[in-house]
């Protein structure tokens, strides 16, 4: 399994930004398709933004589109999330998310059921 580790979450005002990193190690190999979730207090986990190891092919939850951009470093084999313009509704924490399969229907590739290792969680707070 893969061994993930997020950072970069903290306490923004409504508008600002954060950047979110999570560094991959162990068996690389099982880290095909990796991205973020979030959950609120007493709410799900949800979708985010994943991005495919070979192909850097993004995805994201129309929610964030043009706001959030994911994207890796094949030397650090680390993925980050930039996130702008966030909204007090987005406070939640954040977790990375990796699998070793690459799906190609969209709503089975966005299911957090999908992905076989997980980190810790960062907390990312927007005050209104």
């Amino acid at each position: 399994q893969v061994q993930l580790v997020e950072s970069g979450g903290g306490l923004v005002q409504a508008g600002g930004s954060l950047r979110l990193s999570c560094a991959a190690s162990g068996r690389t190999f099982n880290r095909a398709t990796m991205g973020w979730f979030r959950q609120a207090p007493g709410k799900e986990r949800e979708f985010v933004a994943t991005i495919r190891w070979s192909t850097d092919t993004p995805d994201y939850t129309d929610s964030v589109k043009g706001r959030f951009t994911i994207s890796k470093d094949n030397a650090k084999n680390s993925v980050y999330l930039q996130m702008n313009s966030l909204k007090p509704e987005e406070s939640a924490v954040d977790y990375c998310a990796a699998t070793r399969a690459e799906y190609y229907v969209i709503e089975t590739a966005r299911q957090s059921t999908i992905f076989e290792s997980w980190g810790q969680g960062t907390q990312v707070t927007v005050s209104s």
